[in-house]
């Protein structure tokens, strides 16, 4: 059978040879004006793409916020277990969202690109920080309309509405049935239509890369390669996090478990993606001696609401595109924008690519350059294998952590037994 060709291959080559056609255009182009002309053509596909981003983002963020809220609203006999799993993964998304603020803060990858601002219809050369204060912030949340928020991409608004929507179709139980089946279709058109628009990735990927390189010359590179070993070395950080957080309820335990999920860890770094991963997870805490019905149930809303490696991407490649085009955020805009993506990044499950949507959100909503979204497409596949790797590590922790809070987590001499006789059983299914 003929092997399949992965997705980021062909970014990594659409990459490459942006690059190349970048330098081309930087070395034979009479001059920076020049060289910005053509890299203005070269960057049609990435607006393009760009554009199609935005068209996405409200649709898309209405219809899995809603479906999602509306479902877990069935689940009454659970309510305790979903009560603390929310406990669990709005308090790790916190730590993720601030540890990103943080590191970026501290390292500061993007200082020193110095790019220039896009063209006056794109960005704000200042944030507009006046208008960021707590009482606006609080009277912005609530939308005058669903119609005004949905055309001008107002994505806090609609994840208000969405969630009093979700959970009023929740209330309503049968009589809401049909409703809550044609918004879940709507959910799955938007998820297909991102599908569709990913598939453009790897030429908007060339011509960012190109058109970047064509203005600045090979030296941008350098400030990647910068950005990527930052944000590896805060991912590390932030394991160190989980699995500290993990000893204090599972002991040492939790390295028995690390052991256990490490295949799951590799696959979804390989893949890029933890859903890749989920079946290899479920079976060992099965093994770890996590009772199916917890890790059933934790596992799937962990997809959904503890993305760690996500959140702590989102606050730190927000900033570093802030950084690279020298635009000061103070400290009150920055906690800002983290209590908005603790919400934002809340209705984005299961979309390819979901951080790449909300910083889209967040770019426009700060008034910061959208073409920075566009400088960092480019070396994404990259860190979403971290990401990844990182959300799946996260969420074994979580389940684990609740089947422990809810004494739905096995002996280790019981876990023993339990994996010996998945393996029996395994040797009994294999053909001979």
């Amino acid at each position: 059978m003929k092997r399949k060709i992965p997705p980021a291959f062909y970014i990594l080559i659409a990459m490459l040879l942006g690059i190349l056609t970048g330098y081309l255009v930087f070395s034979n182009a009479q001059d920076k004006a020049s060289a910005s002309v053509i890299a203005g053509y070269i960057s049609i596909p990435s607006d393009i793409f760009l554009r199609l981003i935005k068209m996405l983002i409200a649709p898309l963020v209405f219809s899995t916020l809603v479906v999602g809220i509306a479902h877990m609203g069935d689940a009454k006999s659970v309510g305790r277990i979903f009560a603390k799993s929310l406990l669990w993964f709005f308090t790790a998304s916190l730590i993720s969202l601030a540890l990103g603020l943080l590191m970026a803060n501290f390292m500061q990858p993007g200082v020193g690109m110095s790019l220039s601002l896009p063209g006056a219809d794109s960005a704000l050369p200042v944030l507009a920080t006046s208008q960021l204060s707590l009482k606006e912030f609080i009277a912005h949340l609530v939308p005058k309309s669903f119609a005004e928020a949905m055309a001008h991409n107002e994505i806090l608004q609609i994840v208000v509405f969405s969630m009093f929507f979700g959970v009023a179709l929740a209330t309503l139980g049968d009589k809401a049935r049909t409703l809550l089946n044609c918004i879940d279709e709507l959910s799955h058109a938007m998820l297909k239509i991102t599908g569709y628009v990913m598939k453009m990735a790897p030429v908007a990927v060339f011509a960012a890369m190109a058109a970047t390189v064509a203005v600045n010359g090979l030296e941008i590179l350098l400030s990647f390669a910068i950005f990527i070993r930052d944000f590896y070395l805060s991912l590390a950080i932030l394991w160190a996090f989980l699995i500290g957080a993990g000893f204090l309820f599972l002991r040492r335990r939790i390295f028995k478990l690390l052991g256990l999920i490490k295949e799951a860890f590799l696959l979804s770094f390989a893949t890029a993606s933890s859903e890749a991963a989920y079946p290899k997870i479920l079976d060992a805490l099965d093994r770890f001696g996590v009772q199916r019905k917890i890790s059933g149930f934790v596992m799937p809303m962990g997809y959904s609401f503890n993305l760690d490696g996500s959140m702590i991407y989102c606050t730190f490649a927000t900033l570093f595109i802030a950084q690279a085009y020298g635009i000061d955020m103070p400290l009150s805009t920055q906690i800002t924008m983290m209590l908005i993506l603790m919400l934002t990044s809340k209705g984005m499950a299961g979309v390819p690519r979901a951080s790449l949507v909300v910083i889209a959100a967040t770019l426009q909503h700060f008034g910061l350059p959208e073409a920075g979204l566009l400088m960092i497409l480019g070396i994404d596949t990259f860190l979403d294998m971290g990401r990844s790797a990182t959300n799946a590590v996260g969420n074994s922790i979580a389940t684990a952590v609740v089947a422990k809070w809810e004494n739905g987590l096995a002996s280790e001499e019981d876990a023993e037994r339990i994996s010996a006789a998945i393996d029996a059983e395994a040797a009994l299914k294999m053909p001979a």
